[in-house]
């Protein structure tokens, strides 16, 4: 999701009424320097960087269109991409932007295939790619109809030129006006359901894979996922705020995982704060031009988490949250696991993320539940340079200057070896990426027995994967009941074939003991059995005359 503010309804809860009449107070200092940063806040959360790709996308038939480094293209923010693998397929071409989730776009697009007997083009088969122009409809609607169709995965096709490209895209109306910016295939907020990956192709890229298979020849490629791989340890990080809602199950699902992963990968949280100074916040007089949406007289700031500045949750507020949480992880994050910190993030979202946000007694009932020490984290905020005066706060310092090296404008963001991972931050991702990034041989013990394992907290606690052996579906059979089925379906049909065998032989004395008495003389005083065939249930022990 791009967003550096909480759309959780729990946090729009009106806090206590002290707090929000001295909040409503506060409004008649906020001066025209508010516009300015709410401008700057709208900027980043429009803007893109250049981030490390982590994927590639190459044309393998024909091989007029390969390119040895592969087509520059933007990866989704949403969806499952397989890191560590790829996928080989036949690409279609939908002819459209694929936003009527109504229509069979199956069978139509091309390559053309051939008619059928009800008189539609016969449908795309599977596996393929689906390409479609951009348009219409969010990039996440387009993932949704794709995945419908059965597409294995989504090529977006750009139909305008970005200005960077120069000469090299040609428009298709020379009167268009090239695109200054990238565009960003952000998360609409729908896209949880989504898990085929999906990629956006510039124009200029586009352009001959859509001719080709317009001209009905078949186009073939490979869209692989990889993440550097750095030996035996695995660094990984996560930016978020306090208040946003799309990491809060991994944050609070991930504890687990990350003892198991102990040494062999290293974690930071960093917490996401504006520089009030930068955003015009601090005004020439050195005074405060914010109001409550930062601390330190405007130096660190954050967005209004319920777009409220007279009621509710403060910016300043999930500042102080924010410093709270990267003491915790200062105090008890030095081996680079933190049971602590991820204890207190969910005994936090627990007890107190709600109208006792700002509560001292339910953080500090939040930490004595964590094993987390107060007086030392109290300690920590004030000696880093406190919230409440024009002083420069050392961590926030950091955390500033880390955010521009990264580059970071989206939340969350999770980067695995310094790059960025894509799609869904759900904890079975996050686990198979940061296990993908182990040198060959060097993956610990709970990657290989887990990495692949659907249910991998279950797996953790077990030792294995409870879905038999790793990599098998949720609904394969285990060998022992294969075993036991067999043999169960081979004595039922051993005893039914039994039953109709003694049935049959009953059946065939009872036929000749009929035909023996019709064409041979029968002495009246003897029986028909001393010819040979017992008579049934009757013991004879008579012998011939």
């Amino acid at each position: 999701t791009i967003t550096e503010k909480a759309t959780d309804p729990d946090t729009t809860t009106t806090t206590a009424p002290a707090r929000s009449a001295q909040k409503a107070s506060t409004m008649p200092q906020i001066k025209p320097a508010l516009l300015a940063l709410c401008v700057a806040l709208s900027a980043l959360q429009h803007s893109a960087v250049a981030d490390k790709v982590t994927s590639k996308f190459q044309v393998q038939i024909p091989q007029t269109l390969r390119r040895d480094e592969g087509y520059d293209h933007r990866e989704a923010l949403f969806g499952l991409p397989p890191y560590g693998a790829s996928i080989e397929a036949k690409v279609y071409y939908a002819g459209s932007t694929l936003c009527n989730p109504n229509a069979d776009y199956t069978r139509g697009g091309y390559p053309e295939r051939p008619i059928g007997a009800g008189g539609e083009m016969e449908p795309m088969t599977s596996p393929y790619i689906l390409m479609v122009d951009r348009g219409d409809c969010t990039f996440v609607k387009k993932a949704r109809n794709a995945q419908k169709t059965g597409a294995t995965a989504l090529l977006i096709a750009d139909d305008s030129c970005l200005c960077s490209a120069g000469s090299s895209c040609i428009p298709d109306d020379l009167e268009d006006t090239c695109e200054p910016k990238e565009p960003i295939m952000a998360d609409d907020g729908s896209g949880s359901d989504i898990t085929i990956p999906s990629f956006l192709l510039f124009k200029q890229e586009a352009d001959p894979i859509k001719k080709t298979l317009t001209a009905n020849a078949m186009v073939r490629a490979k869209m692989s996922w990889s993440l550097p791989q750095t030996g035996d340890t695995v660094n990984y990080e996560l930016w978020t705020t306090p208040t946003d809602t799309s990491s809060r199950p991994l944050q609070r699902n991930f504890r687990k995982i990350a003892k198991a992963l102990g040494e062999h990968a290293s974690f930071s949280p960093h917490n996401y704060v504006y520089d009030g100074a930068a955003a015009g916040c601090v005004g020439y007089d050195g005074e405060n031009q914010c109001s409550n949406l930062c601390t330190n007289n405007g130096r660190y700031c954050l967005s209004d988490p319920d777009d409220n500045l007279q009621t509710g949750l403060s910016g300043a507020d999930v500042v102080k949250e924010s410093l709270r949480r990267a003491c915790i992880w200062q105090e008890y994050g030095k081996d680079g696991v933190g049971v602590e910190w991820w204890t207190y993030i969910d005994e936090f979202l627990f007890r107190c993320d709600d109208s006792h946000f700002t509560s001292e007694e339910c953080v500090k009932d939040a930490m004595e539940h964590s094993g987390v020490e107060k007086y030392k984290i109290d300690s920590c905020m004030k000696d880093a340079g406190g919230l409440d005066t024009d002083d420069v706060n050392h961590i926030f310092e950091s955390e500033l200057s880390a955010k521009e090296s990264t580059g970071v404008v989206i939340l969350p963001s999770l980067y695995v070896n310094k790059s960025p991972l894509r799609g869904r931050l759900s904890v079975p991702e996050v686990f198979e990426a940061i296990c993908a990034a182990f040198a060959n041989g060097s993956q610990p013990a709970v990657c290989k027995s887990c990495q692949k394992c659907p249910e991998v907290e279950q797996c953790i606690d077990d030792g294995k994967c409870p879905e038999s052996i790793r990599g098998e579906t949720t609904n394969a059979v285990s060998t022992p009941v294969f075993i036991a089925t067999v043999a169960g379906l081979t004595v039922c049909f051993g005893c039914i074939g039994l039953i109709q065998w003694q049935r049959s032989q009953r059946q065939m004395r009872a036929q000749v003991r009929g035909i023996m008495a019709e064409y041979m003389p029968v002495d009246e005083n003897k029986l028909a059995e001393t010819i040979g065939f017992e008579e049934d249930g009757v013991d004879d022990d008579r012998g011939l005359d």
